[in-house]
């Protein structure tokens, strides 16, 4: 029987490059698949922040931050509340995942050249009791370089395969089908897209010129998610979430489309958590755009004051960077779609950090000089850019003039100054002694306690209307399409399970695909610093057991 490769692999994203790499050192002969061009390789990895959660690491450790496997662990199955029959792979799944951040993760990382920011972040800090969600201690990993550094290893291991005669990219090739022969999955069928100039992350042609037909002993699937197709996240969305949003931005290129977790369901693959996804609540439009309906997330510290879209601060403990879905939870039951956060310039210019590689061209160019200009800035060029220029933030030097302004940007004239100022002063009146009733200053208080966010994410606190501290800022925040937390069931070895339980022959599956890993590792809610290693992770395990199984 003739096979054009040992193994085809569906999606040049990280979890795509590192099952290839993984083949590649095994001597196994690839062809890697992607609907998009060659400039887009590495997906959306290369336009992430970079975040890795690693546990116990040097970092933490110089950060006198005292971490350790339990710990995580018991944070991990406290945030994924594990609850339903079909966890049972995810779990376990869980505990490899715990067990390889706490281990050789950042060794291996390391030794194929990966370095880290020396600040560590504290993520979804949780504000519930110890057995709840969130990170229990900063775990929050930058990769130096952003998404691009920690693309960059993969990468270069894939292209020396290229050099080798070992992988062939087969870029503009759109997988429709999966079929078996003798009953094992050999063959994948689709169509050959038109040749395509498009920009990293712009939209590129769907006009089909050709088909393809390819063989191999194995199949890897690594296409990503459904974030980037709006119609398919309203379709999913869980019931326990509310009515879906009618506006939504994307903070996913639109080729990111959920349509070869279809395609597998169709050869037999078990889809579970279908209704587990991860959406953020901090979302900005970008105003230089490079996609369609183009959203960035804000990654704020613990002072911005976040009021509903009737101008009532959120319960607690829905403060920034503590809850992303119990947030999301209680705003799609409010009746709108948007929230606001009311800060000034003082907060803005230490708490804000906006996602993304290209907002971060000092850490992504690997700068030092850049980041400690940065850190001598009033406010950063990137997030000034966008109180500049962005549709979503109004500048005030007066409360009167910003609640209009916000009101301006809606159109929908819900906010009343009263209850927003009325908001804000109760708020301020709790910052005048170091005690205080008011959990989010409490919040303040503990986080700076902690070196890192004293350091760059933390402001000292006082009063949001202090002229000193001005002008006034609100930015309306949108909900912001990102991951899809569940996927292909698979087993440790990344094969790809039926409805029964039993392996699909010659399937494998990594990455968002597989819900980071069994068909959904996080469960209802993700730690942070966690997609990324969860491609890292699963790639790894399904490039390796491909490679046994057609050695």
């Amino acid at each position: 029987m003739t096979y054009d490769a040992d193994v085809i692999v569906i999606g040049a994203g990280l979890a795509g490059l590192v099952a290839t790499a993984e083949l590649v050192d095994a001597g196994r002969k690839v062809i890697l698949l992607d609907q998009e061009p060659e400039q887009s390789i590495g997906g959306q990895a290369h336009w992430s922040f970079g975040g890795l959660f690693f546990v116990d690491s040097p970092e933490q450790r110089r950060m006198r931050i005292k971490d350790h496997h339990d710990l995580a662990l018991q944070d991990w199955l406290g945030t994924a509340g594990f609850d339903r029959e079909e966890d049972a792979w995810p779990r376990r799944w869980a505990e490899a995942y715990v067990d390889f951040a706490a281990g050789e993760k950042r060794s291996w990382l390391h030794a194929q050249g990966v370095r880290f920011f020396p600040v560590v972040g504290w993520a979804e800090r949780g504000g519930y009791d110890a057995n709840g969600h969130g990170n229990s201690v900063p775990r929050f990993h930058i990769t130096w370089g952003t998404g691009p550094g920690l693309v960059e290893p993969f990468e270069r291991r894939v292209r020396a395969g290229v050099a080798r005669g070992l992988v062939r990219f087969a870029f503009r090739h759109r997988v429709t089908g999966l079929s078996a022969t003798a009953g094992a999955v050999d063959t994948v069928t689709g169509e050959i897209l038109q040749p395509s100039d498009a920009v990293r992350g712009t939209a590129s042609s769907r006009e089909a010129t050709g088909t393809f037909s390819l063989r191999a002993q194995a199949v890897i699937v690594t296409s990503g998610g459904i974030g980037g197709n709006h119609d398919l996240v309203r379709a999913q969305w869980p019931d326990r979430l509310g009515t879906p949003p009618q506006r939504m931005l994307s903070g996913v290129p639109a080729h990111v489309d959920g349509l070869m977790l279809g395609i597998a369901e169709r050869a037999g693959a078990s889809h579970i958590n279908k209704d587990r996804m991860w959406h953020y609540t901090e979302g900005i439009q970008n105003w230089d755009p490079i996609w369609a309906r183009h959203g960035i997330r804000i990654l704020p510290g613990p002072s911005p004051l976040w009021l509903d879209a009737t101008g009532r601060r959120l319960p607690v403990p829905l403060f920034p960077g503590f809850d992303t879905l119990g947030t999301l939870d209680h705003i799609m039951k409010t009746g709108h779609d948007h929230t606001w956060f009311v800060l000034n310039e003082r907060i803005i210019g230490k708490e804000f950090a906006l996602s993304g590689s290209e907002q971060n061209p000092d850490l992504t160019g690997k700068s030092v000089r850049d980041v400690f200009t940065r850190a001598r800035q009033a406010v950063p060029a990137p997030v000034r850019a966008f109180m500049d220029k962005g549709a979503d933030f109004v500048v005030e030097r007066d409360l009167s003039a910003l609640v209009r302004g916000m009101n301006a940007v809606t159109g929908e004239g819900l906010l009343d100054e009263a209850t927003v100022r009325g908001e804000i002063v109760a708020r301020d009146r709790e910052i005048a002694n170091p005690f205080t009733k008011d959990l989010q200053v409490t919040a303040i208080h503990g986080a700076r306690r902690y070196l890192g966010d004293k350091l760059i994410r933390t402001a000292a606190p006082h009063r949001i209307l202090d002229p000193k501290a001005g002008p006034l800022i609100a930015v309306r925040l949108s909900i912001l399409t990102r991951k899809s937390l569940g996927g292909l069931e698979t087993d440790l070895s990344s094969r790809v399970l039926t409805g029964s339980g039993e392996p699909l022959p010659g399937v494998y599956a990594a990455g968002e695909a597989a819900g980071f890993g069994g068909g959904g590792v996080h469960g209802y809610r993700a730690l942070e610093g966690t997609f990324l290693g969860g491609c890292i992770f699963s790639g790894r395990a399904a490039g390796r057991a491909a490679a046994r199984a057609v050695g």
